[in-house]
């Protein structure tokens, strides 16, 4: 989006996963697990988060299956 004064806005979705994107940036060597669960906090869906990391939207699906499959069973552990 462009103004009159020849300013350049972004929509607040593309801010949001440029936002995400230096989040994970220092993260270069984390696991996918790793960013999935950091990115979730921003209420990305799978498919930003997959774009954000440059990967398929079903191994971020399979990625928070398997950090949800890990949180359940530490908080059975620890009962």
């Amino acid at each position: 989006m462009t103004t009159d004064n020849g300013q350049t806005f972004e929509s607040p979705d593309s801010i949001r996963l440029m936002l995400a994107y230096l989040c994970i940036a220092t993260e270069k060597e984390a696991s996918l697990e790793t960013k999935v669960g950091i990115l979730t906090r921003f209420k990305l869906t799978n498919l930003e988060i997959a774009s954000v990391c440059g990967s398929k939207g079903q191994s971020v699906k399979n990625a928070r299956l398997s950090l949800k499959k890990h949180r359940s069973k530490s908080k059975q552990q620890s009962r």
